[in-house]
């Protein structure tokens, strides 16, 4: 009875830290990131939890902390089991919580990281979304992390909170001890990582740090002017946003609009709450409010695949990222993202909004959403709400299949998005968080190349928009080949938008058109990247988190 009393005292202790931090986290970086530490809090009010910890106390005699580890490990395992990336950040939700749960038990006084004087690095065997936007707002200055990708989703939020981070570090974790490394330093820009550096190295680096300094005070103003090639043709630099905070940046380094809005963001930091339509209302309304007069594009709910949602998959998926996400989850689960297009379609009274689709393989996907819309609008007519109904409409190309009948999809929709991280794993068979074949992801592939001009070609002949949001768009060695291929608005992270706008100013179209017919002839992605090298010269990104 004495160990049930001690666990139900540090639920409630563990539930007021809780409430402390989601409080600090809301006034600090608003309720969105909050969200995080209110789903943790929902497992102390979990019957399952409680019931199976209790049960373990009772049945085995143990004490509360060794009833907690138990029941947590049992949990976990059942989560591993079914293999689903979000039940996997679950499982890490959980752990942090029965962490809280042991310290109290224990009496141990819970730290920060704040507590530790000057900078940190975080090592890492790997890092979730949650615990990248929880550190990144600590005095942390750069992560290292054994597993993912430079595509990674952890990776695209640091450079989001433009911290420098560098994965796929294989067994770095191994060498390193406790106080015996440091300093580390965290190269993002190289994608290096320097254990044990020397004085000589150390200074290096420091004035690296100072000339980066300087840079993006050029970068800004750089920003503020148009991208207009040597030949006369202006380009739209759009910015790509995760996190409804980073609109500031996106404006502050001269973006023309959003491209690219992740709204399932909103989603996966309310989790396991869905976000309500009036919060999502005015997440919305801020977004194009602050891209005026330029548009804001936002990607409906990309849920599924790697980023699963218990609340909305009902069924296990032996393949999720070959199953129900994006567009086919949306059409498959109506009464859940009902909410979110209410919201949208209400949000765009505020300006231009722009709606488009993830992961459109076939054009009855387009067709379905229409009705969808229809369905939604006259709900809100019923209701008189105000909303607009001719917000643009347009779809992620992302899937080969639907690179391969652009011409028939463009008659559909208003604008397509090229989305190339998907795009390049699904044409080129390669996972890209997968650190073993990372060689092969190859951006300049020559069929890359040419499946990109056939979209490009089918977009103009329609005469619909058409952008790229993908990484691919952010490498400056690679914007001769967009130009080339025919992209005239590329969108991409708010610090990179200086950067690419500079290098367009440097190129003239019509020789890049000239060099992408070279290219389709090349043999090989080395090939294509060292032609374009040849051609155009080096480029020396000046962002400094890769």
């Amino acid at each position: 009875d004495r160990e049930i009393e001690r666990f139900h005292e540090a639920i409630e202790l563990v539930r007021v830290e809780l409430k402390r931090i989601r409080g600090r986290v809301s006034e600090d970086l608003g309720d969105e990131l909050a969200g995080i530490f209110e789903a943790q809090s929902l497992f102390l009010s979990d019957g399952t939890f409680l019931e199976r910890v209790e049960g373990h106390i009772v049945d085995e005699k143990i004490n509360a902390e060794w009833a907690i580890y138990e029941t947590a490990t049992e949990i976990q395992a059942q989560f591993d089991a079914i293999g689903a990336e979000y039940l996997r950040e679950r499982s890490e939700d959980l752990r942090d919580v029965c962490r809280h749960l042991v310290r109290q038990l224990r009496g141990i006084h819970l730290h920060h990281l704040s507590e530790i004087e000057g900078d940190v690095v975080i090592v890492a065997d790997d890092l979730s979304p949650t615990d990248a936007v929880r550190f990144g707002r600590e005095n942390v200055v750069g992560f290292a992390i054994e597993h993912g990708s430079r595509t990674s989703h952890t990776t695209i939020i640091a450079r989001s909170l433009n911290l420098p981070a560098v994965s796929g570090l294989t067994d770095i974790r191994k060498r390193l001890t406790d106080q015996a490394e440091v300093p580390i330093i965290v190269d993002g820009s190289a994608g290096e990582v320097v254990l044990r550096p020397t004085a000589e190295v150390l200074r290096g680096y420091r004035h690296q740090i100072s000339v980066l300094v300087r840079e993006e005070e050029n970068l800004l103003e750089q920003g503020r002017s148009l991208a207009v090639s040597t030949d006369g043709v202006e380009v739209r630099v759009m910015a790509n946003i995760d996190l409804p905070e980073e609109i500031d940046d996106a404006v502050r380094f001269g973006s023309e609009g959003v491209g690219l809005y992740r709204s399932e963001f909103l989603y996966i930091e309310k989790s396991p709450a869905m976000p309500e339509e009036d919060e999502q209302v005015e997440a919305y309304r801020r977004l194009i409010e602050a891209a005026a007069p330029h548009p804001a594009i936002v990607r409906t709910y990309d849920l599924g695949g790697r980023k699963i949602a218990r609340e909305v998959m009902y069924t296990h998926e032996e393949n999720p990222v070959l199953g129900l996400r994006g567009i086919r989850l949306t059409l498959a689960r109506r009464e859940i993202f009902r909410t979110q297009l209410r919201a949208l379609y209400r949000a765009a009274v505020y300006g231009d909004l722009w709606i488009m689709l993830p992961m459109v393989t076939v054009v009855e996907e387009v067709r379905g959403y229409r009705a969808f819309a229809a369905e939604i609008q006259a709900e809100l007519d019923a209701e008189n709400l105000a909303y607009r109904d001719d917000c643009k409409l347009g779809i992620m190309i992302e899937v080969p299949a639907a690179a391969l009948i652009a011409d028939l999809l463009a008659r559909e929709v208003d604008f397509f998005s090229i989305g190339t991280n998907d795009l390049i794993q699904y044409a080129l068979a390669v996972d890209r968080n997968n650190e073993h074949v990372t060689d092969l992801y190859q951006p300049g592939h020559p069929g890359m190349v040419r499946l990109l001009r056939q979209i490009a070609r089918a977009a103009n002949r329609e005469g619909i928009e058409l952008s790229m949001c993908g990484e691919m768009a952010a490498d400056p060695r690679l914007t001769p080949l967009l130009l080339g291929i025919g992209l005239r608005r590329l969108s991409v992270s708010p610090r990179k938008v200086p950067t690419i706008k500079n290098r367009i100013c440097e190129l003239s179209t019509r020789t890049c058109e000239d060099m992408v017919e070279q290219c389709t002839h090349l043999a090989t992605g080395a090939e294509v990247d060292q032609f374009l090298l040849d051609t155009t010269g080096a480029v020396h990104s000046k962002e400094g988190s890769t």
